[in-house]
């Protein structure tokens, strides 16, 4: 009897450490997706635009390809300047090399002090051409950066496109997102949430069509149709009102998650950066190679990103981030 108690407390406080990890407020939306008016329909359309444009270097976008990713900068930075902002340059120097991350920002009204970072990486793998990886996320930042073009937030929003989070960046100070958190936290920003768009582009309804590391798939849908919003356990105030907000606009279907970091996929993405800092911050993803077969390959090409789909995501991220640029007192 005795041995039976002791198994007991470590089963269920295993079960409670999952609950508290995958518990998330409000419904995921479900059904079919409502039809695309004739506005969605052009976004579809500038979507499209913005991944072809960055996957158009035939030898790619990399800390190898400069010529590719220096179009990748020179393109971005043109349509934050058409949308209305002043672009900032973060140059950083990799041995003989240039790298820099481009930021734009809209000062908040009554909250200036209270930043949210919107950022998505704009450099792709070596040998492929990163359509869903990340010239999905980077599309959907400059639609959002559009969107926000005329806005009068409360808190201060920032639009960052980093530079270098592939590898062999990824996990080191050479990262655009390591170098823009690192000096944040040296001028004492106060970041109150960070979102990275992270591949977010792929969707399929079919029973299946998505996986996940153990002992998440107990939890959470076998069709990879959803949005995902990852974060690790410190973050998870931000992950779960940030789903919350989202559940309550969004007509998408989305998931989440606050785990710990070293389950595989949960820090893989600019995020991490934010959180060696101290910063509240999350990946929305579309669970990348837990669900994309043409992850990190010559196959990532702009035909494979349901571009109609992510309109209604990109719509419920801007009302996401309406609802918390509004909100009163701090995030974290």
């Amino acid at each position: 009897m005795s041995s039976i108690v002791l198994m007991i407390g470590p089963v269920l406080a295993v079960a409670a450490l999952l609950a508290y990890m995958v518990w998330m407020p409000g419904q995921s939306y479900r059904g079919r997706l409502p039809p695309l008016d004739a506005e969605g329909l052009e976004m579809a359309e500038r979507l499209r635009a913005h991944v072809e444009t960055l996957c158009r270097h035939p030898a790619g976008r990399n800390h190898v390809e400069k010529q590719g990713l220096a179009a990748a900068r020179d393109y971005i930075a043109a349509q934050f300047e058409a949308a209305g902002y002043d672009v900032k340059y973060q140059f950083y120097p990799v041995g003989d090399d240039q790298f820099a991350n481009l930021e734009v920002t809209r000062r908040g009204r009554t909250q200036p002090e209270e930043i949210v970072v919107v950022g998505a990486h704009y450099d792709a793998v070596m040998g492929s051409p990163g359509a869903n990886d990340n010239g999905s996320g980077v599309a959907a930042l400059l639609e959002l950066a559009a969107r926000f073009g005329a806005a009068d937030p409360a808190r201060t929003i920032r639009f960052v496109a980093f530079v270098n989070e592939e590898p062999p960046h990824f996990y080191y100070d050479t990262m655009g997102s390591a170098v823009y958190a690192r000096n944040a936290a040296a001028r004492r920003d106060r970041i109150v949430a960070m979102y990275s768009l992270e591949t977010i582009g792929y969707f399929r309804d079919e029973a299946g069509s998505q996986r996940y590391p153990f002992p998440f798939n107990l939890f959470y849908p076998d069709s990879g149709n959803f949005v995902g919003f990852v974060g690790n356990l410190r973050s998870r105030g931000l992950v779960t009102r940030s789903l919350a907000a989202f559940r309550a606009h969004a007509r998408f279907p989305s998931e989440g998650v606050a785990a710990p970091a070293f389950i595989p996929g949960v820090d893989w993405s600019d995020h991490r950066s934010f959180w060696q800092h101290g910063y509240p911050a999350l990946m929305i993803t579309d669970t990348a190679p837990y669900r994309y077969p043409y992850y990190h390959s010559a196959q990532d090409t702009p035909d494979k990103v349901d571009y109609e789909k992510m309109v209604p995501l990109v719509l419920g991220l801007e009302a996401m981030l309406q609802q918390l640029l509004s909100e009163r007192g701090s995030s974290n």
